[in-house]
Parts: C-alpha cells; sequence; structure tokens
C-alpha cells in the first residue's frame, strides 16, 4: 500500500503546477534508505501527462510497470506473473497541495501531504529530485535525468497490457 500511495504522490508532484508542467518524462533513480543506513536502490523510466496519468516502468533491480489513471492504479510484476488493481480515492486533491507549496530557498519547495513533507527540488527550471521520510522512517530520495516536459505524451500509453497467464489481484 505505501508504494501505491508514494507513485500516486510521486505522479502529482511531476506534474505540479510548480513549473507549470503538463507532461513529464524522465529517467530516475530512487534511493530508499533506512535508519541503519542500508539502502535500496531502484532505477527507471516516468511518463506522466495530466491531469491524473503517469507510467512508472522500474527496470532495476527489479522489473515492474505501474500504471496510473485518474481512478485505477494497476501493478504489473513480470518475476511474479501477478497484476495488482487498485481504485484510487477521488478525494485526493494533490494539485490543490501543491499549488500552495511553500519556496524555502531559489531551486526548493516544501508541501506537505498526510503529515509528511516532501521537499522538490528544480534545477533548469526541470524537477531535479523529491525527498521525504516514508510512514516507515525511511529517507526516500527520487532524482530524475534526462527530463522532458510540456511535450506531447499519448494517453494510449496509459493503457495497461496485462498478459493472460497472470494472476490478476483486483481490491
Amino acid at each position: 500500500m505505501k508504494y501505491i500511495i508514494l507513485l500516486q504522490i510521486l505522479f502529482n508532484l511531476s506534474v505540479a503546477a510548480l513549473i507549470d508542467v503538463k507532461s513529464f518524462k524522465a529517467d530516475f533513480k530512487q534511493v530508499v534508505t533506512d535508519d541503519k543506513g542500508k539502502q535500496l536502490l531502484y532505477d527507471g523510466h516516468i511518463q506522466a501527462t495530466n491531469p491524473k496519468y503517469a507510467l512508472w516502468q522500474y527496470m532495476t533491480p527489479i522489473e515492474k510497470s505501474i500504471y496510473i489513471t485518474p481512478n485505477k492504479i494497476t501493478i504489473i510484476e513480470p518475476e511474479i506473473e501477478q497484476v495488482l488493481i487498485r481504485n484510487l480515492s477521488s478525494d485526493f486533491d494533490f494539485f490543490r497541495m501543491i499549488k500552495y507549496a511553500k519556496k524555502i530557498s531559489e531551486n526548493s519547495y516544501v508541501t506537505f501531504l498526510n503529515d509528511s513533507k516532501y521537499t522538490i527540488r528544480i534545477k533548469d527550471d526541470l524537477i531535479d529530485s523529491i525527498s521525504y521520510i516514508d510512514e516507515f522512517g525511511n529517507t526516500v530520495e527520487i532524482t530524475f535525468k534526462n527530463q522532458f516536459q510540456n511535450i506531447e505524451i499519448s494517453k494510449e500509453i496509459f493503457t495497461p497490457l496485462i498478459p493472460k497467464n497472470y494472476d490478476i489481484i483486483d481490491e
């Protein structure tokens, strides 16, 4: 569940109004550090567009695709041949929240969601990184590279392609 909320938050941050982003495409590196300093590293690619569409494709250490649409999230995990489908809460209004993010320095903004503090860093008018502490006390930092903003992204890519032999869990 924490990953679903995280992904929705990250997607919404990626298309937030801080720098008037209507679409976003980038490679990312996600580093999760626990309280003992142990790190988990993830690499992948994101494509997102307004109003609330995103495709997070994790490449390493495991392959996973996460499709987010305005009312649903679909997670496809080839390694275990499983698909998880969940409805998203309709009262989640992150765009309004991000609109009120406070600038704390020239390239940094802070915003809050569900009692968590998120720091968004901007570089050359592009979202450079997002960091926060998750509900387990882990420090999470997502750094973007090869970013493109306000480009045309077809909504067709946000339709999950589910192999017929995969188990489907619909929650």
